[in-house]
C-alpha cells in the first residue's frame, strides 16, 4: 500500500542535499579550499586573531582596530560564570566527560541569562557574546577545578586566545603559544552545514533560542566521528609509543578493517586546506614543548596511510599534537573545538533566525499497514 507522492530515494547522511543558502563558509572540496566570508583561510592563517574571525563571521566583515579593541573588550567582560553555575561544575562527577559538563553547564547558563527567552536581534547578540565567552570559562574552569587548582579570572589586557591559556594554565602564556591557538581557533570556526552545525540550525529553526541551539551542536560534536576524532588521534599515537612501531600497527589497522582517525574527510577530494597549517605548528609546537616523538609518529602514520590509502590527515590529525604541545589534556581537545565552532554555530544560529523556516524533512515509511490488534492477554 502506498499512499501520498511517488516514494522517493532517501539520501543516506543526507550527502549532497542543499539544506541552506549561505553567506558564512564554503568548503571547496575539489581544489581543498575553506572559505570564510569570501576569505581563503590561507588568506587568514597566521594574519588574524580568533576575534577578527569571530567579528567576521558574525558581521560578514573584519573590523578596523578600533571594532576590534571594543568586541575584544566586551568578549573578555563576559569571562565569568553565575555562582550558581561554578558550584554545578564544582559538583560534576569526577570521571564525567568534560564534553558532558561543558553541555550541562551551557544549558543551565540559558535559565541564568538576561535575555533568555528573547530572540530578537539585538538579545541574540548579547546572548551570543556571553555564550562564547562562558564556554572558554567553563572549560578553563572545569579543568583547574580537577586539578585541584584555584579558578583564574580573565585579564582584560590579553585577547581571547591568551586569555584561555592564561585561565587554563595559570601563567601568562608565551607568543608561540598566543598565536598557534589563535591559529587552532581559526581553523575549526567554520566549516559549512557539518553536523552539529546543522543540528544547531535544526533546532534553533523551532525558535528554540541559542542556549538550545549550543547545547544541541555541544551533543553532535562530542561523537568520535565528528569532534572526538582527535582525541581518538591521540590514543592513538600514544598507544603506537614510537616511530619504530607504525609500520606494523598501521599494517594492523588496515588488515582488521579498523578505521584510522584523523584522516579522510567526505567534503575534500584532497588534502584538507586546515591540515597543512596544523601541521607546521605541529612540528615547531612538538620541538618547543620537547615531543618531537609525537610529530615523528604522526609523519610516519601520514607517510604510510597516504601510500597504501592515498588518502590525506584532515583537520583533527595534527590538531591533536598541537593542543598536546599546548598542555592541554586529550580529555579536553573537543571542548577546543567546541570552543573555536561556537563561533561559526552562532553565526549560523543568527542567520537563521533572519530566514527562518521550521526544518522538516521526510521519509521514507517501512513499518507496514493495517496490523490487526491483539488484546495483551491473547499476545504470545
Amino acid at each position: 500500500m502506498v499512499f501520498g507522492k511517488k516514494r522517493k530515494t532517501p539520501v543516506r547522511g543526507l550527502e549532497g542535499v542543499v539544506a541552506a543558502e549561505t553567506s558564512l563558509s564554503f568548503v571547496d572540496g575539489q581544489n581543498g579550499k575553506l572559505y570564510y566570508c569570501g576569505y581563503d583561510i590561507d588568506e587568514l592563517a597566521e594574519k588574524v586573531c580568533y576575534e577578527e574571525v569571530v567579528h567576521l563571521l558574525w558581521f560578514g566583515e573584519l573590523p578596523d582596530q578600533e571594532q576590534l579593541d571594543d568586541f575584544r573588550s566586551e568578549l573578555i567582560a563576559e569571562m565569568r560564570l553565575p555562582n550558581q553555575v561554578d558550584e554545578l561544575i564544582r559538583r560534576s562527577p569526577p570521571n564525567a566527560n568534560p564534553m558532558v559538563v561543558l553541555r550541562t553547564a551551557l544549558s543551565a547558563l540559558g535559565m541564568y541569562d538576561p535575555d533568555g527567552g528573547k530572540n530578537s536581534e539585538a538579545a541574540n547578540l548579547r546572548k551570543a557574546k556571553r555564550v562564547l565567552a562562558q564556554v572558554a570559562t567553563i572549560v578553563t574552569s572545569l579543568y583547574r577545578i580537577r586539578t585541584g587548582r584555584p579558578i583564574v579570572s580573565a585579564d582584560k589586557s590579553m585577547s581571547f586566545a591568551a586569555n584561555f591559556l592564561y585561565m587554563l594554565n595559570g601563567r601568562t602564556p608565551k607568543k608561540i603559544e598566543r598565536s598557534v591557538l589563535d591559529t587552532v581557533l581559526m581553523l575549526h570556526a567554520d566549516h559549512g552545514l557539518a553536523a552539529s552545525t546543522f543540528a544547531a540550525r535544526a533546532t534553533v529553526s523551532t525558535l528554540a533560542g541559542v542556549h538550545s541551539a549550543i547545547c544541541a551542536a555541544l551533543a553532535s560534536l562530542k561523537g568520535p566521528l565528528h569532534g572526538g576524532a582527535n582525541t581518538k588521534v591521540m590514543e592513538m599515537l600514544e598507544q603506537i609509543g614510537g616511530a619504530e612501531r607504525v609500520k606494523a600497527y598501521i599494517d594492523g589497522m588496515l588488515a582488521s578493517g579498523e578505521r584510522i582517525m584523523g584522516f579522510g574527510h567526505r567534503m575534500y577530494k584532497t588534502e584538507d586546506p586546515r591540515s597543512h597549517h596544523l601541521r607546521k605548528y605541529s612540528e615547531k609546537l612538538c620541538r618547543h614543548a620537547g615531543l618531537e616523538h609525537l610529530f615523528e609518529i604522526s609523519q610516519q602514520i601520514e607517510e604510510r596511510v597516504r601510500k597504501l590509502k592515498g588518502i590525506y590527515p584532515n583537520v583533527d590529525f595534527y590538531s591533536a599534537t598541537v593542543q598536546a604541545a599546548l598542555g592541554i589534556p586529550k580529555e579536553y581537545f573537543t571542548c577546543i573545538f567546541s570552543l573555536a565552532r561556537t563561533a561559526g554555530w552562532i553565526a549560523h544560529i543568527m542567520e537563521q533566525f533572519r530566514d527562518n523556516r521550521l526544518i522538516r524533512p521526510t521519509s521514507n515509511y517501512i513499518g507496514g499497514f493495517d496490523k490487526k490488534f491483539v488484546p495483551l492477554k491473547k499476545r504470545q
